[in-house]
């Protein structure tokens, strides 16, 4: 008895339709490879320190009313304190010279009562600096708002994790393509309105609405392109077409957000074109196999007709006579919990999501922290991105010259060894600690890219956008956590160089107002003001 691939083995593996459906779903990709990153630029700090107001100071106290601290090594402007102004004010009309009359590291600190001034030689304004409602309300995602940056990339990949979760399943029951179209109208949508976002908590809940579509359309397009085509384009698509569709989003987002720095300009530029994928759903059939796994055979017939019309060949009379039971099997439906009744299933599924887990928690992390590569972001990110393409590259000769399982676990050791690497390199070499991250970033990207392909080939049809869906699910957890895994620096404050800055922090516990004044008695007994 023939099975699908024989049956539809007179369409030839590359002509017309085979062509078009190829292309366009890697097309309808490019938006998850922007997407993913697009917080890179959008929640990135720029530069800050407190605001001063517009008082009557000297040049001299403008330039010292900010602290000074020594972080990785560098002097660098205290982001979240300043003297106090009123004690600066009163040295500064006395006449005092900063350093030369007064100590400054006896003068009291206070917190940014007044907020903070934002550096724009990167970005003209991201969410963390950003001004709403007239100016009445700012976000200023720093300090002591700090755990907000992070959280909201927690958010979106929560969004992310619920989306692969139920579009799976969504896509199991409904169909391939209606799912398809409907996560891209998702991410398109939402990231529009976030434009017009009036408050943090606002952004952040169109964040996570706009994450239910992000890797939801991924993998709906994956499972979709992985059953129309067959042979080795099957493998070219499911390894490097839909991979390098990702990838050349990714190089896409720091061009564009090179030249539009303000957060609401760029995702404004990356939602509207979207709309170009409105025509893709004339060209983009439903999947003949899950049609088939229906009982949907006069449905799968026709698309099959209008493939050999778009090829010119001719179809037999009837294309699906002699296919096997298990391709026309009946409408009964299926849900997670068929990957837990079979023992073998079970483990086959509980293997996968260990190891998806692992590789998109190493993904992540090195994608969000080879942004700091380079001291232009726009040149990280691109960096980054481009490692990407030899990867993929790499996953599709990998998948079809070796075995899946080598494969994968060689890229898992070539990864692990490489990072170990990196904590015996003394500190001179960073060029050399730079080549490793990057080996590592990719080998688990290409490891990454194959365990997609490995997923869906080890499930039937019936099962196979569920199981994709669920393995998916699960890696996400790993990117839920790697914001905060990248922000474990301190939390955000540089680590005490000697005994006295420890003791200093001792007594302030956080760059805030200070219950005792500094002994300046002479200053403030003459205070004019």
């Amino acid at each position: 008895m023939k099975d699908y691939a024989d049956s539809i083995a007179f369409l030839g593996q590359w002509g017309r339709f085979q062509q078009t459906v190829f292309f366009l779903l890697c097309a309808s990709i490019m938006p998850n490879g922007f997407g993913a990153f697009t917080l890179v630029f959008v929640n990135d700090t720029p530069t800050h320190h407190c605001l001063v107001p517009d008082v009557n100071l000297t040049q001299d106290w403008q330039s010292a009313i900010i602290p000074v601290q020594v972080v990785n090594g560098k002097l660098e402007q205290s982001k979240c304190s300043r003297y106090r102004l009123d004690v600066v004010r009163n040295l500064s009309a006395q006449g005092y010279i900063p350093g030369r009359d007064v100590n400054l590291t006896e003068l009291e600190q206070e917190r940014c009562v007044d907020g903070w001034s934002y550096s724009t030689d990167i970005y003209e304004s991201t969410i963390v600096s950003e001004l709403f409602c007239m100016d009445i309300f700012q976000f200023d995602l720093v300090c002591s708002e700090q755990w907000k940056q992070p959280f909201t990339s927690t958010v979106f990949f929560l969004g992310v994790l619920c989306g692969c979760f139920f579009s799976g399943q969504l896509s199991d029951r409904f169909g391939r393509k209606p799912v398809l179209f409907a996560t891209i109208a998702v991410q398109t949508v939402f990231t529009f309105i976030q434009v017009f976002s009036s408050s943090w908590l606002m952004f952040t809940i169109l964040l996570f609405i706009n994450g239910l579509g992000q890797m939801s359309n991924f993998v709906a397009a994956l499972v979709l392109g992985a059953e129309i085509l067959t042979g080795s384009v099957r493998i070219l698509y499911s390894s490097m077409g839909t991979m390098l569709g990702f990838a050349a989003g990714y190089m896409i987002l720091p061009l564009l957000a090179y030249f539009l720095r303000n957060w609401k300009s760029l995702l404004l530029a990356l939602s509207v074109p979207a709309l170009a994928y409105l025509p893709f759903w004339w060209f983009i059939p439903e999947s003949p196999r899950w049609l088939l796994s229906q009982g949907k055979v006069e449905e799968a017939e026709a698309i099959v007709r209008k493939a050999a019309k778009w090829n010119k060949v001719q179809a037999p009379q009837v294309v699906f006579e002699d296919c096997s039971a298990n391709d026309t099997k009946t409408k009964e439906n299926y849900d997670i919990f068929d990957l837990l009744r079979n023992s073998s299933i079970r483990m086959t599924t509980l293997i996968l999501c260990f190891v998806s887990f692992t590789m998109i928690t190493g993904y992540y992390c090195l994608s969000f922290n080879t942004s700091q590569l380079h001291a232009d972001p726009y040149i990280s990110c691109f960096i980054s991105a481009a490692v990407e393409v030899p990867a993929y590259i790499s996953s599709w000769l990998a998948l079809r010259y070796f075995p899946r399982r080598l494969s994968v676990i060689s890229t898992l050791l070539v990864a692990a060894v490489s990072l170990f690497l990196i904590q015996l390199v003394p500190q001179g070499l960073s060029n050399l600690s730079l080549a490793l991250e990057m080996l590592g970033k990719y080998s688990i990207t290409t490891g990454a890219s194959m365990m997609f392909t490995y997923t869906a080939e080890l499930y039937p049809t019936v099962l196979r956008n569920t199981a994709t869906g669920v393995c998916t699910t699960v890696s996400r957890l790993g990117s839920c956590i790697t914001p905060f895994l990248l922000d474990m620096k301190s939390f955000g404050r540089p680590l005490p160089e000697t005994i006295q800055q420890m003791s200093r922090r001792g007594r302030m516990k956080c760059p805030c107002i200070s219950r005792k004044h500094t002994p300046v008695p002479v200053v403030l007994l003459d205070n004019p003001l």
